[in-house]
C-alpha cells in the first residue's frame, strides 16, 4: 500500500471520504470486506484525498479490513484512516488498547473521535471537563509520537457550542496544540443551517487559529450546503460519504460537494480528469451497496439532466445551456430527451479507453455501442458494476465477434426439498468446447453454487485456468415492471483468481437463469484476463 502523502493536488485541501464508516451506518447496508476494497478502489480512482475505512479492534472485518487493504491495493491518490476513539478516561494512551488496535492498522492517518459537548464529557464518558481534555491531549500526542498523522472530529460541536463554547473552542485549541493537522466540527445531530455553520466555524477559526475541517449531517437536509458554509469560513477539510449514504438521513454527499468546489469554487481537489468520471463511480459505489441510484442526485443522477418535450426542449435545440447549469459531461454524465438510459459517446470512448480497448475515431463503431448498451439498459441491465461483462460487449462490437471458449447446449438445477427441512441442489449443464461435448453434474450449497460448480467440472480439463476462478460476490435486484415472482431480476457476480477481481451481470425473468448468464461472462472475462485464445 502506498503510504505517500502526494494527493490530488497538495495538502492545502482535504477531500476525506468516511463511506466505508460513517456511510455503512446507512439502514439496509451491509459492506462485506471485498465490498469495503472495492469501494475503495473506486474512490481511490475518483482521487479523494483519504479514505476512512472503518475502526480496527472495534470489530473483526474492519480489521481484517485494513489488512487486507495494505496487502492488496496500491493506493494512487488516497491515503488510508483508521478511526477510533481517545483513550479512556484515567488511563494512559501509550497502554490503551484500542490506541494500540489503530497503530497495529498500519493506516498512515488516525481520526480520534473526541467529546466537545460538556454534557456528553460528562453523561457519556462520566468523567471531568479537564480529564476530557487530558484524554485528547494524551492520545494525538502519543499517536504523533508514533509517526502517524492524526485528525480529530469533535462529536456534537455544534450542540455543544451552543451550551457552552468556551468549553467547545478548548477541545478544538488543546487537540491543535498537542499536534492534531486537523480538528473537525461535528454535525452530529445535523441541526445546523449554513449561516449558523458559516458563523461558528468563522468565531471557532478565529478564536482558535487551528486548521478546521467540516462533518454534517443532513437531517435538515442542509448537509452539502453547511458543508459549502464551512468552506466559505475558512475550512479546508471536508469530510463527506458516497451518494450521502449515512445514519438517519445520510452525510454530506461527497459528489455535489466535490463538484461544487471544482465547479462553482474553482477549486482544484481532484486529479485532471477525475471529475469526469463521477457519474461512473457514484454509480458503480451503488451497485456495490446493493442500493438502486438516485435518479434525481445532484451532477450524478440519471434524471439531473433530463428534459421533457414543451418549452425546455425547444430552448435546449438552440442551446443546451438555457436549461442546464453545467455541460453534464464535465462529470461524466449526459443530456437526456427522450432515452431512459446514461450511455453516450463520450463515456462509451472514456470507458474504453480505460479498458485498453482501442476504439480510434470510429463514430459509427462508437455508435452501436451506445445503441446496444441503450437497448440491453432497457431490459434491465446495468454495466456500472459491472466492467467486466461490459468489456465482452465492448470486444464483441470492435472485434466483429464475440469472444466464446465454449457454447452451452443447455442447463438445469434442481433443489430437493427433504423430510428433514434440509436441501439437496444438482445442477447439470451439457457444453461445447474445443470441439467436444461435455456432461457434467454437480452439487452445491444452492443452485447458483451447484451450477456454478457443474460448469467447473465440466470445463477445467479443457481450461484448466479455471482452478483459480472463486465466486466471491453475489448480489440479487429484483427490477421495476412485473409484480413479485413474476419481476424481471438483475443478478451481479463478482469472481477472483486470487490477484484481481472483476464484476459480471446477467438480467432474465427468473434469478437462476440471470445468474447463468453472469456466470459465462465472469468465466469468459476471466480465461480473456489469462491470455487464453477463444476457440470460436
Amino acid at each position: 500500500m502506498t503510504t505517500t502523502e502526494a494527493t490530488a493536488t497538495d495538502d492545502g485541501f482535504h477531500v476525506f471520504d468516511t463511506t466505508l464508516r460513517d456511510g455503512a451506518q446507512r439502514e439496509g447496508i451491509n459492506l462485506t470486506v471485498a465490498d469495503k476494497l472495492t469501494i475503495s478502489r473506486h474512490l481511490d480512482d475518483f482521487g479523494v484525498g483519504f479514505i476512512e475505512g472503518g475502526w480496527p479492534g472495534a470489530n473483526p472485518r474492519d480489521t481484517e479490513f485494513f489488512a487486507r487493504a495494505q496487502a492488496e491495493i496500491d493506493f494512487k491518490h488516497a491515503q488510508l484512516v483508521a478511526f477510533g476513539a481517545t483513550r479512556r478516561a484515567g488511563g494512559n494512551a501509550a497502554e490503551d488498547p484500542q490506541v494500540r488496535a489503530l497503530l497495529e492498522s498500519g493506516a498512515p492517518v488516525i481520526t480520534l473521535v473526541a467529546k466537545s459537548h460538556d454534557r456528553h464529557v460528562e453523561l457519556a464518558l462520566r468523567t471531568t471537563l479537564d480529564e476530557n481534555l487530558e484524554m485528547v491531549r494524551d492520545t494525538v500526542s502519543y499517536l504523533r509520537e508514533q509517526g502517524r498523522r492524526v485528525f480529530v472530529d469533535c462529536e456534537h460541536f455544534f450542540d455543544g457550542y451552543r451550551a457552552n463554547p468556551e468549553y467547545a473552542k478548548s477541545v478544538v485549541r488543546t487537540a491543535s496544540e498537542a499536534g492534531a493537522d486537523v480538528v473537525i466540527l461535528c454535525d452530529t445531530n445535523g441541526g445546523m443551517l449554513p449561516a449558523q455553520v458559516q458563523a461558528v466555524v468563522a468565531t471557532v477559526l478565529a478564536d482558535t487559529g487551528a486548521r478546521l475541517g467540516i462533518h454534517a449531517q443532513d437531517d435538515t437536509g442542509c448537509a452539502v450546503a453547511n458543508t459549502l458554509a464551512a468552506v466559505d469560513a475558512g475550512a479546508t477539510h471536508v469530510q463527506c460519504t458516497a451518494n450521502g449514504y449515512g445514519e438517519r438521513v445520510g452525510n454530506a454527499n461527497l459528489f455535489p460537494v466535490v463538484a461544487a468546489l471544482e465547479i462553482k469554487y474553482g477549486k482544484k481537489v481532484l486529479p485532471e480528469g477525475a471529475l469526469a468520471e463521477m457519474t461512473r463511480i457514484s454509480h458503480a459505489i451503488a451497485e456495490v451497496v446493493n442500493l438502486t441510484p438516485s435518479t434525481h442526485q445532484p451532477y450524478v443522477g440519471v434524471s439531473a439532466f433530463a428534459h421533457k418535450a414543451g418549452l425546455h426542449a425547444s430552448a435546449i435545440k438552440v442551446d443546451p445551456d438555457l436549461y442546464q447549469h453545467i455541460d453534464p459531461e464535465r462529470v461524466g454524465n449526459t443530456m437526456r430527451m427522450l432515452v431512459s438510459d446514461m450511455a453516450g459517446r463520450a463515456s462509451i470512448e472514456l470507458k474504453g479507453k480505460e479498458l485498453g480497448v482501442e476504439l480510434g475515431d470510429d463514430r459509427e463503431l462508437v455508435g452501436r455501442v451506445v445503441e446496444r448498451v441503450k437497448e440491453r439498459e432497457l431490459k434491465g441491465y446495468t454495466y456500472e458494476a459491472a466492467d467486466a461483462s461490459f468489456e465482452l460487449l465492448l470486444r464483441e462490437e470492435a472485434e466483429g465477434r464475440a469472444r466464446r471458449y465454449f457454447r452451452t447446449e443447455s442447463w438445469r438445477a434442481i433443489t430437493e426439498d427433504r423430510p428433514d427441512g434440509s436441501h439437496a441442489n444438482e445442477a447439470t449443464v451439457k457444453l461445447w468446447a474445443k470441439g467436444e461435448r461435455i456432461v457434467a453434474t454437480a452439487e452445491g450449497n444452492g443452485p447458483v453454487n451447484a451450477l456454478d460448480r457443474a460448469l467447473r467440472v465440466g470445463l477445467e480439463p479443457f481450461y484448466p485456468q479455471l482452478a483459480k476462478f472463486e465466486l466471491v460476490d453475489y448480489k440479487v435486484r429484483i427490477l421495476e415492471g412485473k409484480h413479485g415472482t413474476q419481476s424481471t431480476t438483475r443478478v451481479l457476480i463478482a469472481t477472483s483468481d486470487g490477484r484481481v477481481e472483476w464484476s459480471t451481470v446477467g438480467v432474465a425473468d427468473n434469478v437462476i437463469a440471470a445468474s447463468w448468464q453472469a456466470l459465462e461472462d465472469a468465466y469468459t472475462y476471466g480465461l480473456l484476463r489469462a491470455g487464453v485464445e477463444p476457440v470460436e
